[in-house]
């Protein structure tokens, strides 16, 4: 049977990592949410509840659907000129009406916690990250901790989104495994998905991978996460593959919290460069 990548307790660790500093230092995360999305609601509110565990502060601004986009950059242009203010994030999906990538630009890349302005991704990629984006960077904690060797390692990224499948093909590959990256338009998925010694699914498509979708004894990674006849599901079908695999992140309980703990983690690192902390 598989080892149960288990993200809580590792994030629980991080975040007693980053208690220890934030009794020391001052520190506050802003998050825009704009809407009303259940999804986007309760993952703020989880964010902001690992916020206050860790001792740090957490201010959410809360903006209705039809919010203009001249709105949303004059309240990221106050918070870039804050110098309270160590981290933004723009909670997505926006509503349709407003530019993401326009209004992601606009935060001031030393208070970019999701690493999605061009100056951070550009550094990131090229193996000189202020910081990494927040769901691979907790994905690489979590095989670290449980002593998984990436070194020469095919590893198998389903999924080229810009804020988990890009990335973490990159990280891996810094961190010198070989890398095939899958996606929506990929032929005979399944040929590639069998040869993964690490396997990441970021597809975004619940039970997209089963039983015959691995190769025996390979660490599989889901990134899925969505809520089907209401119970959050992932990309990959577990009862089907955890007998297969040797190691394998359940959903709940796998990527998800690590993903919040990397985003404080990232935020403390931003603010200790911005404000020339000792690291």
């Amino acid at each position: 049977m598989a080892i149960i990548l288990d993200g809580k307790t590792i994030a629980k660790k991080l975040e007693a990592e980053l208690a220890a500093y934030s009794q020391i230092r001052e520190i506050r995360l802003d998050v825009i949410l704009v809407g009303d999305n259940l999804a986007s609601a309760t993952y703020v509110r989880n964010k902001h509840r690992a916020a206050e565990r860790v001792g740090m502060q957490s201010v959410i601004h809360t903006l209705p659907v039809h919010t203009k986009s001249e709105e949303i950059e004059q309240l990221i242009e106050e918070l870039n000129s804050n110098e309270e203010v160590d981290g933004i994030l723009l909670q997505l999906p926006l509503p349709e009406q407003l530019n993401s990538e326009k209004l992601l630009d606009s935060i001031h890349p030393m208070k970019d916690v999701d690493v999605f302005h061009p100056e951070n991704a550009g550094l990131a990629y090229l193996g000189r990250p202020r910081i990494w984006p927040c769901t691979p960077s907790g994905i690489l904690r979590l095989l670290h901790e449980y002593e998984i060797d990436i070194v020469g390692k095919h590893a198998v990224v389903v999924g080229r989104s810009n804020i988990v499948g890009k990335p973490m093909a990159a990280l891996l590959q810094h961190a010198n495994a070989t890398v095939t990256v899958c996606h929506r338009m990929t032929k005979r998925l399944q040929d590639f998905t069998r040869q993964a010694d690490i396997l990441v699914v970021a597809a975004g498509s619940p039970g997209l991978i089963g039983k015959d979708d691995i190769k025996p004894g390979a660490v599989v990674i889901d990134v899925g996460s969505e809520f089907v006849n209401g119970k959050l599901t992932g990309d990959v079908r577990f009862a089907e593959v955890e007998p297969i695999a040797s190691a394998i992140t359940p959903v709940p309980g796998g990527v998800g919290p690590l993903t919040i703990a990397s985003l404080l983690s990232n935020t403390v690192r931003l603010a200790s460069l911005r404000r020339g902390w000792a690291n």
